[in-house]
């Protein structure tokens, strides 16, 4: 199934005050810090903008093809399944001819407010980051609001295009880990 993700990140945060900001908003923790892994492939044939992802959060793992048509709060497509194991999968893609274009880990910490969710992401390299997402465009803004995040202070860049803004390129680095 194909989803659209509506999605803004609020960059370089302090994941301590921001977790304050979600329980006094009335949100909770549904997930504690844990470390999450990912292969990165890119499409055959290749398309910009498009790639496959296989990702271990520690609790489920997934196979999908993500799309970015635009930076905007729903230029995200996630095409997506739920795998029974990394390697497994790892070794099924590669036996298809998909080869990783990079590894990459990173922490996450996981919060709900109301039908919202609230990713604290760390990723080495660059300072911490929280995701807001939700079902619909509204729904971002109003949780955006009631953590006191005003709309300029959000962005719905992606991954790559946040380490760009720290003069990293992600795409070059094959091995991404905490040291």
């Amino acid at each position: 199934m194909t989803d659209i993700e509506y999605e803004v990140k609020a960059l370089g945060i302090d994941p301590s005050d921001i977790a304050r900001r979600i329980s006094v908003a009335g949100g909770v923790e549904v997930a504690p810090p844990r470390a999450m892994r990912r292969y990165v492939y890119d499409t055959v044939p290749p398309v910009p903008g498009r790639w496959v992802r296989l990702r271990d959060t520690g609790d489920v793992v997934t196979l999908c093809v993500k799309e970015i048509t635009t930076d905007a709060v729903d230029g995200t497509r996630e095409t997506e399944v739920t795998v029974d194991d990394f390697a497994e999968a790892a070794t099924l893609l590669r036996l298809a001819g998909l080869t990783p274009r990079s590894y990459q880990e990173n922490r996450r910490t996981s919060y709900k407010l109301g039908a919202v969710r609230l990713e604290v992401d760390e990723w080495p390299r660059i300072p911490p980051y929280l995701e807001i997402e939700a079902d619909d465009e509204a729904q971002v803004w109003e949780a955006a609001a009631a953590l006191g995040l005003a709309p300029g202070r959000l962005t719905s860049i992606n991954t790559t295009k946040v380490y760009s803004l720290y003069g990293i390129d992600l795409e070059s680095i094959v091995d991404l880990r905490f040291e």
